[in-house]
């Protein structure tokens, strides 16, 4: 079984501005296992296929982890952000399942 390194985003709600909550991601190191390494092509009606891995990673929990396993919104994987898709709480751990490319929302034009 190969060992897992990596970062996990959470999304927080905080306030930005008086009355205004937006969704801030916040990210956290994880340490683990890879337990499932597999990953597939996705051809929809799009131009190009999409790459999906099928990955399982078991990473190790801290309180924060626990408390905000909900909130999990990706893992990075071999230097790219992957979509959380599913999360088992099985203590000590949490089994995170991953599938497509996370893209992030970045802010662009004039606020």
């Amino acid at each position: 079984m190969a060992k897992y390194y990596g970062f996990v985003g959470y999304a927080e709600m905080q306030e930005t501005a008086l009355d205004v909550w937006q969704e801030v991601i916040v990210e956290r190191e994880a340490i683990g296992d890879v337990v499932k390494n597999t990953r597939r092509w996705v051809g929809d009606d799009h131009l190009n296929d999409d790459l999906v891995i099928n990955n399982k990673l078991s990473i190790l929990a801290d309180p924060y982890a626990y408390q905000n396993f909900h909130s999990i919104r990706y893992a990075t994987y071999m230097g790219t952000k992957w979509k959380v898709t599913n999360v088992e709480v099985a203590y000590p751990r949490l089994i995170l399942d991953l599938g497509g490319v996370y893209n992030e929302q970045t802010k662009t034009g004039a606020e």
